[in-house]
């Protein structure tokens, strides 16, 4: 058991880039890692990991050893994952990234049921509106906006596709009159996400006419809460997916706007690592989440799930 753990040790150090992100990871103290690795270099005689007080690095022995045991721990893990998914108790730590909008309004409510089901499994969320590499950030499903990924080894599962719409506080079109027609934005003051695809141009379709639209932002950012917070004051019109304000408009703090012309749809998708076989945590996780969003989502959201 010793001689596994330190391999654990070694590979989680390798693959997070950090010993104490490894600790982390084992739920161990940051010595006993340091112990673990430094007892696997003293049996096998030789430098596997050299470090400094910015950065660490893998020995050529390191390499070596690091593409030999991820095999066996991978193996290994896919023998515990089907032992578990027959017994139907999946177990362990799950790391799920997404969005922070996604997060509180899908995935935070969800948990208490979910953990109910499986207490056996611990949840970790990490909320980020950029893609983080799957194995530098140890992540076991991500929930993404991709039509496809550009990686071969992460497999995809379709949430659906959501409308995306424009919207405004009462108060801002008080100030500012409300659009007739997708040409008047460009004199409004827009709140734009600009981690979007061309952030900075719009496209609206009505029926077989479209209709592209430059837009200077009075506020962009790259969090989907901020720039909702920022319209709910009144400070201009946002473009965001519907999920995200819909509650706000049926509460009247936004009006939704060119209700007649359509934004491109965005495609919502859970991401995985391709394996051997699907551990049972991440099925389990991404069935309860797909059914959630089934059961909790208001209607006009989503195109299908």
């Amino acid at each position: 058991m010793d001689r596994l753990l330190q391999l654990e040790v070694f590979s989680k150090t390798a693959e997070l880039g950090s010993l104490s992100k490894a600790a982390e990871t084992l739920r161990m103290s940051n010595a006993a890692a340091s112990r673990h690795l430094s007892a696997l270099e003293e049996r096998l005689a030789v430098r596997l990991i050299e470090r400094n007080t910015r950065r660490q690095w893998l020995t050529e022995a390191g390499q070596e050893l690091l593409q030999r045991c991820s095999t066996l721990l991978n193996e290994l893990a896919e023998a515990e994952d089907a032992v578990s998914d027959r017994a139907l108790s999946p177990k362990g730590m799950l790391r799920v990234t997404s969005s922070l909008s996604f997060a509180m309004i899908y995935m935070a409510p969800m948990l208490p049921a979910f953990r109910k089901l499986y207490p056996k499994l611990d949840v970790q969320i990490i909320a980020a509106n950029r893609y983080p590499d799957f194995i530098e950030a140890g992540i076991d499903v991500a929930i993404r906006t991709r039509e496809q990924e550009p990686d071969s080894n992460i497999i995809i599962r379709r949430i659906g596709q959501m409308r995306r719409v424009l919207a405004a506080a009462p108060s801002y079109l008080a100030a500012h009159g409300v659009p007739e027609h997708p040409a008047d934005l460009a004199r409004h003051d827009m709140l734009v996400y600009n981690l979007a695809n061309d952030p900075y141009s719009l496209r609206l379709s009505k029926g077989s006419a479209t209709q592209t639209v430059r837009i200077a932002p009075t506020l962009d950012s790259n969090d989907g809460q901020i720039i909702c917070g920022a319209a709910r004051a009144g400070l201009g019109i946002l473009i965001q997916p519907l999920y995200i304000v819909q509650s706000d408009i049926v509460e009247g703090k936004l009006v939704p706007l060119l209700l007649d012309w359509e934004l491109p749809l965005l495609t919502m998708n859970i991401a995985y690592q391709n394996r051997t076989g699907l551990p049972a945590k991440i099925r389990a996780f991404s069935d309860f989440l797909v059914d959630h969003i089934h059961r909790n989502s208001m209607e006009g959201i989503w195109i299908d799930t």
